[in-house]
């Protein structure tokens, strides 16, 4: 099984120099490359990666700038295009801007990766043109190196390892006959079906306030100057907290999901789509256009996609089975009597049928649906009956007679602890 190790590196200023060199011509390769394709899909034909590579090899002799960089690193972005044209088409890759484009580079040969521990807190490797580069041992390496990407994140620089742990994915789950259905929500960013949740806060009142101030005053600065590169390199160490933070919970939530239950079941939610803008629609006025941007930024604010790509990892530990189900009317059906009806739905946490009066928190009540027909689909339940089987603790039938308010079903709903 292959896994990832993310170390941060402690570069000399020698080494710094050397990477922002090898980022620059990378991105150069990348962007002249891009750039043929494209040139000859305008010809009606098509250039593949071994005949760029042919070319590379000669454009060395013209340009000793290319020498500068590994060969296998300037290979190894070509390689990345050619799959990033494969999968997403020649006109949809994007270009490698020298502003926004953060440099990065892999070594994709681990042959040629030595690695060593040189303390309790300190590691080193050895990369082909950098000789050896020291990084922070947070944990250990758990396998034999395949590959290793160096990237910079701000004003830092970090290495990746992909290792092979030398593990399978076990054939079946340690608690087989476990499910669970999950809803991810703007309030809440995972409730399951047994009535559980998990959410934090991923920036303080503090980061929020210096953030909004450094955007005022990145808009009283003068483009290019050094105390506006000052203040960007502020704000991006304020967002790469957040993106850690959302990271952190992702894995946290991911591994404790994947260990209990051997059947997950996810929504398949299209968010390209769904963060859309609303500019342009028929509705286009300033007040729905600032509630959509709004609406926008809170779902991806909570990482709806980072987890399911952290659930997916984690699930390849314990043999966990992900199934993904429309998203459609899984927030308005009534979970006891498959109704559907919009009023039903309160708030974003209470829940009421108009039909029956059921009553339930309301993502609790979309997990349960989203488990429903996850069952169906995995052919676990052929049919869901009437009264609607849980399938986890109870019968629907089995409830107390005094009902639940959504208010109150939110106290059952236990976050990850707040760092």
């Amino acid at each position: 099984m292959l896994a990832g190790r993310r170390y941060r590196l402690m570069l000399t200023p020698e080494q710094v120099e050397r990477c922002e060199e090898f980022g620059r011509i990378c991105r150069s390769v990348w962007n002249t490359a891009l750039e043929q394709r494209r040139e000859y899909r305008r010809r009606g034909s098509w250039i593949n990666y071994e005949q760029q590579a042919w070319e590379l090899a000669d454009a060395k002799g013209d340009h000793e700038w290319l020498k500068l960089a590994p060969a296998q690193v300037l290979q190894q972005t070509l390689m990345d295009l050619e799959r990033a044209c494969r999968e997403r088409g020649t006109w949809r890759v994007n270009w490698r801007s020298q502003r926004r484009w953060s440099p990065s580079f892999r070594f994709p040969t681990g042959k040629l990766i030595t690695t060593e521990r040189i303390g309790k807190r300190w590691g080193r490797c050895k990369l082909p043109k950098l000789g050896w580069v020291r990084f922070r041992w947070t944990r250990a390496l758990g396998g034999i190196v395949r590959s290793a990407t160096v990237s910079r994140d701000g004003p830092d620089w970090f290495v990746s390892f992909l290792v092979d742990t030398g593990t399978a994915t076990p054939e079946q789950h340690a608690k087989p006959g476990s499910e669970v259905g999950i809803d991810r929500g703007v309030v809440t960013a995972v409730a399951t079906s047994d009535s559980v949740g998990f959410d934090r806060e991923f920036t303080t009142a503090g980061e929020q306030r210096r953030y909004l101030r450094l955007q005022r005053k990145l808009a009283r600065q003068q483009s290019g100057s050094a105390n506006r590169a000052k203040t960007l390199t502020a704000m991006r160490r304020i967002k790469r907290a957040e993106r850690n933070r959302r990271k952190d919970f992702c894995a946290q939530v991911s591994h404790r999901i994947a260990d209990e239950y051997a059947l997950i079941v996810l929504e398949r939610l299209h968010i390209r789509n769904m963060t859309a803008s609303a500019r342009g629609t028929v509705d286009d006025t300033g007040s729905k256009v600032s509630q959509k941007s709004g609406l926008n930024r809170n779902m991806l604010g909570k990482g709806w996609h980072a987890f399911e790509l952290a659930l997916r990892n984690a699930a390849r530990s314990t043999g966990s089975s992900i199934v993904k189900v429309p998203a459609a009317h899984t927030s308005q059906r009534c979970f006891a009597c498959h109704t559907v009806d919009q009023a039903s739905r309160e708030s974003q946490a209470v829940y009421r049928c108009t039909t029956c009066e059921h009553t339930d928190h309301a993502d609790v009540n979309a997990a349960k649906n989203i488990l429903a027909a996850g069952r169906k689909e995995a052919g676990r339940l052929h049919a869901v009956t009437a009264c609607g089987d849980l399938g986890v603790a109870r019968s629907a039938k089995q409830e107390p007679g005094t009902s639940v308010t959504g208010d109150r079903q939110l106290a059952l709903l236990v976050g990850v602890r707040r760092l």
